[in-house]
């Protein structure tokens, strides 16, 4: 479709150490040791994620829940820690409106 993805080492990289934002009750292991980038984008096709800045900070566990069968289920909560997400890299200076 002709649409320039955006991908980030950094913003992946910034994943690393950080608290889960998505924190799926009864669900997230609370340990910022297995925190990644999990996307919850919508995917582009097979093994084609979506931009780097549709991704939020995501324990093992939740990840596995979203990841799954679960994948559209969650919403709201995707989206809660998206803004979470965003307001982390906007205040570290990885994200910003130029």
């Amino acid at each position: 479709m002709g649409m320039n993805m955006i991908k980030s080492k950094k913003l992946r990289e910034s994943a690393r150490g950080q608290d889960c934002t998505l924190r799926l009750v009864g669900v997230c292991n609370f340990n910022p040791e297995t925190t990644i980038l999990a996307h919850i984008g919508r995917s582009r096709g097979m093994g084609q994620k979506c931009n780097d800045t549709m991704a939020i900070f995501c324990c093992s566990s939740c990840h596995a829940e979203i990841d799954g069968a679960n994948r559209f289920k969650y919403g709201q909560d995707k989206l809660d820690a998206l803004e979470e997400t965003q307001n982390y890299w906007i205040k570290q200076g990885l994200l910003n409106a130029k």
